[in-house]
């Protein structure tokens, strides 16, 4: 299968999974040579007989839909924001909690599971320390079954901590061999479950939502500004969202505001 044959491919389905081709633009590589196994697994010579494969058989939409997930991930991706939410954002949030009240996240679309894992470490070492009464409650969600085993198994190349203060990673990754697992203490209070964005999400409410390189990106306009305000109705109010750097939100009204300047975090207004 070609690359224009492929994007062909991309471009007519996309919209029938409530995708949107523009999002797959630069990443295509990945998807495509999934596709391509698919094709040589199923015993088809073309992208065009995959396409006749999917008019005819309802059931390999499912499996078209899990070659489509991108999965490129790293701890502290986008160092800047976890800069602002440990050092100004979030202090004030857990100032603000009731005593004796949990701190609790989201991470929606966490795939092996190195965001939510960096908001552990950062909740421990980085805020913890100064809000010493204050327990996180972490949610991760994915809709891959097989990455969330990953996730649960916390253990990964070190190449994907470099990015994760130095000092952070020796103590949260003790282990000095090449694919260290995080230390049992920063596995506390997080919990990984199967659920896919586009057709369910936890109940809440949240303090804080992250959001990073999925619905924003991949997801079709329509289905865009669902997904935004269903998020926002499961933050607190103050509650921040995060999506990722390159990422912009539909429209949202008057429910969220800027909370860093030109950084990808919003806070859901009080009034």
């Amino acid at each position: 299968m070609t690359d224009p044959e492929c994007v062909e491919l991309l471009q007519w389905a996309a919209p029938r999974l409530r995708l949107r081709w523009d999002g797959f633009r630069r990443v295509r590589g990945q998807v495509c040579k999934r596709i391509g196994r698919r094709l040589q697994a199923l015993g088809l010579p073309d992208a065009a007989a995959y396409r006749a494969r999917l008019e005819a058989d309802a059931a390999e939409w499912a499996v078209l839909d899990s070659l489509c997930r991108v999965t490129i991930s790293r701890f502290y991706r986008d160092a800047h924001v976890f800069d602002v939410l440990r050092d100004g954002l979030l202090p004030s949030l857990l100032e603000a909690l009731p005593a004796g009240s949990p701190f609790r996240a989201w991470s929606a679309g966490c795939a092996s599971g190195e965001e939510p894992s960096t908001v552990a470490v950062l909740f421990r070492l980085g805020l913890q320390p100064r809000f010493p009464a204050v327990r996180l409650e972490l949610l991760a969600t994915d809709a891959d079954e097989a990455l969330l085993a990953r996730a649960r198994r916390g253990c990964y190349p070190r190449g994907s901590l470099r990015e994760l203060p130095s000092e952070w990673a020796a103590r949260a990754f003790p282990d000095p061999g090449p694919e260290p697992c995080i230390a049992p203490a920063y596995r506390e209070g997080v919990t990984f479950l199967r659920q896919d964005l586009r057709a369910e999400m936890p109940d809440g409410p949240f303090h804080l939502v992250l959001c990073r390189n999925v619905a924003f990106t991949y997801f079709a306009p329509p289905l865009q500004r669902e997904v935004l305000a269903r998020l926002v109705s499961r933050l607190v109010p103050g509650g921040l969202l995060v999506i990722g750097g390159h990422e912009s939100l539909p429209e949202h009204g008057a429910e969220l505001e800027c909370a860093a300047g030109p950084l990808p975090v919003f806070r859901r207004t009080t009034g």
